[in-house]
């Protein structure tokens, strides 16, 4: 048995467990650490090494052991870890820009392309109207009313293995609207298989389909599951979006050592 160091972390209710340097068989390990009866549980397995591009490398594998390009709230848990006021993360979504102000931290993300608006998916027999876009990670956008009472963990399993977004599959975020600058959302997870009770990337997804579709000038206030609320910034340039920022809470939940 190896002792491994790590750190559990929380950013709006997404929990990571963070530990540093590169190791052999992360996927292997990913599985066993995020396992919530036998390991230390998590959402996904966060990976920081040393970049020449940035300040830190950041890897990110979710619960099953498969690796994303980002993620929004795993990336702002690696910058509140860091402990630097200003610092840049090196990831498979390119080098991102983090601002840290307290337990508060403002991250940069990237938008793909322009949004794919009024995709048609055949769910339950039922046509639903489906936007894409990629935030980082691909995200199929559904506006529902009556989202409280939704099954996510069903319906965010058909959109996120349907075939129109194959091979690789797409997060499935449900929005409600609630004002002018505010909506709610609730994500199933690519990797996860399931909902959580937030993600990052998603509600910035989310905000800028909201923002696409109701011209809305941001920034906008996004709740997620956990009832903490995500602000996300951003400049709408002919349809496309630039200087985007999500903003929100991150903090160290415990440190320890795991047995490999």
């Amino acid at each position: 048995m190896k002792k491994l160091e790590f750190t559990k972390m929380v950013a709006t209710g997404n929990d990571f467990v963070v530990i540093s340097g590169s190791r052999p068989r992360l996927a292997r390990l990913a599985r066993s650490i995020c396992d919530r009866r036998f390991g230390i549980g998590a959402d996904g397995l966060l990976v920081l090494d040393r970049s020449r591009k940035a300040d830190a490398r950041m890897r990110i594998f979710n619960a099953d052991g498969s690796e994303a390009e980002m993620c929004g709230n795993g990336a702002r848990c690696a910058a509140y870890y860091l402990n630097k006021k200003e610092l840049t993360l090196d990831t498979k979504a390119g080098v991102l820009t983090a601002f840290v102000n307290g337990n508060n931290v403002k991250l940069q993300l990237s938008c793909s392309g322009k949004i794919r608006a009024g995709i048609k998916l055949d769910i339950c027999g039922r046509k639903v109207m489906v936007d894409f876009i990629n935030t980082g990670v691909p995200h199929a956008v559904i506006f529902v009313q009556g989202l409280e009472d939704m099954d996510i963990d069903r319906l965010g399993r058909m959109v996120r293995y349907h075939k129109v977004f194959a091979p690789s599959g797409a997060n499935a975020d449900f929005v409600e609207v609630v004002n002018a600058n505010t909506i709610k959302v609730r994500t199933y997870e690519r990797g996860v298989e399931a909902e959580t009770l937030a993600c990052g990337t998603g509600s910035t997804a989310s905000a800028l389909v909201f923002a696409f579709k109701s011209s809305a000038a941001g920034p906008v206030k996004v709740i997620t599951r956990s009832k903490e609320i995500l602000t996300i910034s951003f400049k709408n340039v002919s349809d496309r979006f630039k200087d985007i920022w999500l903003e929100g809470r991150a903090k160290i939940v415990y440190k320890g050592v795991y047995h490999v």
